[in-house]
């Protein structure tokens, strides 16, 4: 039940904010939050993380990315439904990877292009913009991979 309400509370967070950007900002507006380290920046990726593949024009682009996250969303599914009981972390980072993949996923459909509007920089160096989405599926990374440590060490322990 945590992972539905993870995974969908993911997707919801995302997209409301996605909408407000859409709706208060221009593209390309940057309004300062921090200074020296943060803004809201509106852009879009067509590409995939850091913009892998956004400068490709053919409309294979667009199909390749949907079909790719078709293959990762039924993938999840499966690693959820095998790994959830192995150890409590892995069904919260599949959810949270889960509903991060479908929130982009969601962009792609409605506007051909993922919103991105997190900047962080130092020093005039920015980190590539993201948003809440990737933000979920970053740390479900993290907390799976967190997971994987831990049932190791255990499996370590059990075995000696």
């Amino acid at each position: 039940m945590l992972s539905l309400f993870l995974l969908l509370l993911v997707v919801a967070l995302d997209q409301l904010t996605k909408i407000w950007v859409l709706n208060t900002f221009s593209l390309y507006e940057v309004r300062e939050i921090i200074p020296g380290l943060f803004n809201l920046t509106y852009l879009t990726n067509k590409g995939a993380a850091f913009g892998f593949l956004a400068g490709v024009t053919s409309a294979w682009r667009h199909y390749f990315f949907l079909s790719l996250a078709s293959v990762a969303l039924v993938l999840l599914t499966v690693f959820y439904f095998r790994l959830r009981k192995e150890h409590p972390f892995y069904g919260p980072a599949l959810a949270l990877i889960a509903g991060g993949a479908i929130g982009n996923v969601i962009d792609r459909i409605r506007l051909g292009a993922v919103v991105d509007f997190l900047d962080f920089y130092v020093a005039g160096h920015h980190w590539p913009a993201f948003n809440v989405a990737d933000s979920a599926i970053t740390v479900g990374v993290a907390l799976f991979l967190v997971a994987n440590i831990l049932e190791e060490r255990q499996r370590k322990r059990a075995a000696a």
